[in-house]
C-alpha cells in the first residue's frame, strides 16, 4: 500500500505539477493552498445543503476548483502541457459562472441591503467558502503584482466564483437573513 507521506516536504518545500519545487510559503503555494481550502469549505457547505440541486452545484464548483488548483500549481516552464478545463482555467469556465449567476438572480433578485450571513448552517458555510475564494483571488493578484506567471482567467474565475457563491448563499438562506444594520427607532 502506498504511503501518504514522502518526507520530501520536510525541507520546507513542495512539489509543482510537472516538476520543480517551491517553498511552502511561496506566493504560488499560498494561492493554490487557499484554493484547496475553498474546496474543503465547499465540501462542508455541500454536506449541510438542503437540496439536491444545490449539492450538485457545489460539487461541480469543487471539481472546477481542482482545475484552478492545477493551473496555479504547475511549473511555469511546463504550462504548455495543461489541458483546457482539466488543468487549465478557460474563459468558457468564467462564462458558465456568469450565466449561472444571471439565471439565479433573475429567479430570485438579490437583497438591496447588506446582510449578515448565518441564516442556517449551509448558507453560512457557502459564505465562508466565498470569503476563502476572495482570499485565493487576493493571493492570485499578489502573484500577478510580483510579476509571476499566472493565467488571467484564474483571477477572473475566482472573482466570478465568489459572486456566484454570494448568490448561492442567499438562495440557501431563503428570506431569513437579517440586514447588516437596524434602523434606529424614533422616539
Amino acid at each position: 500500500m502506498p504511503r501518504i507521506y514522502t518526507t520530501t516536504g520536510d525541507d520546507g518545500t513542495t512539489g509543482l505539477l510537472y516538476g520543480g519545487r517551491v517553498p511552502k510559503d511561496d506566493l504560488l503555494t499560498e494561492a493554490y493552498g487557499t484554493t484547496d481550502e475553498a474546496v474543503a469549505a465547499l465540501g462542508v457547505a455541500r454536506a449541510t445543503a438542503g437540496g439536491e440541486e444545490m449539492r450538485a452545484d457545489l460539487l461541480a464548483l469543487q471539481r472546477e476548483l481542482f482545475v484552478v488548483g492545477a493551473d496555479l500549481a504547475t511549473n511555469p516552464r511546463e504550462r504548455a502541457k495543461l489541458e483546457p478545463e482539466v488543468s487549465l482555467v478557460t474563459a468558457d469556465m468564467v462564462r458558465r459562472l456568469e450565466r449561472r449567476i444571471d439565471v439565479l438572480v433573475e429567479e430570485r433578485p438579490l437583497p438591496q441591503v447588506f446582510i449578515v450571513p448565518g441564516a442556517n448552517p449551509a448558507s453560512a458555510a457557502i459564505d465562508l467558502a466565498r470569503a476563502i475564494v476572495r482570499r485565493a483571488e487576493r493571493a492570485v493578484v499578489a502573484l500577478d503584482r510580483a510579476q509571476r506567471e499566472v493565467n488571467p482567467e484564474v483571477r477572473r474565475y475566482l472573482n466570478r466564483l465568489s459572486d456566484l457563491l454570494f448568490v448561492l448563499a442567499r438562495w440557501e438562506a431563503g428570506e431569513a437573513e437579517p440586514a447588516s444594520r437596524v434602523d434606529p427607532v424614533e422616539p
